[in-house]
């Protein structure tokens, strides 16, 4: 943490981080310069995922810490997020949770804005974990991308699709679910996994090196949909940690 100081006191910056970098000879990914690049440039020759690397100012933290100890996902408002006495710090943040929130908006997204201390865990006893803790695939009906941020706190991750596998394509994994099932492998079976979200989720292969998104970065990624002419970008949330600050997450 610094500090500056102006007329009236010392103001309290959230501590710069490093501009994203690609992992070393991974090719899916492409980084741009703005949010006009970020929209228009096409999912195309393998690239998945669109970064704007950005060194964001403000303290974030101090929006956190002005929500209080929450349980689960908050979802914030513009009505919340102005009801909060700030900083000068403390507003500069504010200003950029609300003005990336614009940005999407005007694209004709919806974006929400939470304060998440955990998410829901699958409790089930199931072969393949379908909760956001899980590398998975987002997917949908139609040719769609989904956005994301984190301003603080724990980042989102990725993992590579050449170190990852489908965990229904894992034998030992297969053949539980066939037995979960009760049937033979082939339609009506491929249709049960489409059905459960069980062929949307990744293992990482033996040597895998997961990555962070990092903070601050506006991302666009690829879902997984018919006809989409690359591979889905891979993603999961952050192990939650007891005693581990809360994340301020903007997603559409």
């Amino acid at each position: 943490m610094c500090f500056v100081g102006n007329s009236s006191g010392l103001i309290r910056l959230t501590p710069r981080m490093p501009l994203f970098t690609s992992p070393p000879g991974y090719t899916r990914i492409k980084l741009v310069s703005s949010f006009h690049e970020l929209v228009t440039t096409p999912f195309a020759d393998g690239i998945n995922a669109l970064c704007w690397p950005r060194t964001l100012t403000g303290d974030f933290r101090e929006i956190v810490e002005q929500l209080g100890a929450s349980e689960g996902i908050m979802p914030l408002d513009e009505e919340r997020l102005n009801a909060l006495s700030l900083s000068t710090a403390g507003r500069a943040a504010r200003e950029i949770l609300l003005g990336d929130q614009r940005l999407l908006r005007e694209h004709g997204l919806s974006p929400e804005l939470n304060c998440i201390q955990s998410y829901p865990r699958d409790e089930e006893a199931a072969p393949v974990p379908i909760d956001v803790y899980s590398f998975h695939a987002d997917s949908a009906p139609v040719e769609a991308d989904t956005w994301l941020c984190t301003y603080h706190g724990p980042a989102s991750e990725s993992l590579r699709n050449d170190e990852a596998q489908r965990r229904v394509d894992v034998p030992a994994t297969r053949a539980e679910l066939l037995k979960q099932f009760g049937g033979k492998d082939g339609g009506d079976f491929r249709e049960y996994l489409s059905e459960n979200c069980y062929d949307l989720h990744y293992a990482p292969t033996p040597g895998a090196r997961p990555f962070s998104f990092g903070l601050g970065n506006l991302w666009r990624i690829a879902l997984d949909y018919p006809g989409c002419p690359v591979p889905p970008c891979l993603h999961r949330a952050p192990e939650t940690i007891p005693g581990q600050p809360p994340r301020l997450l903007l997603i559409s």
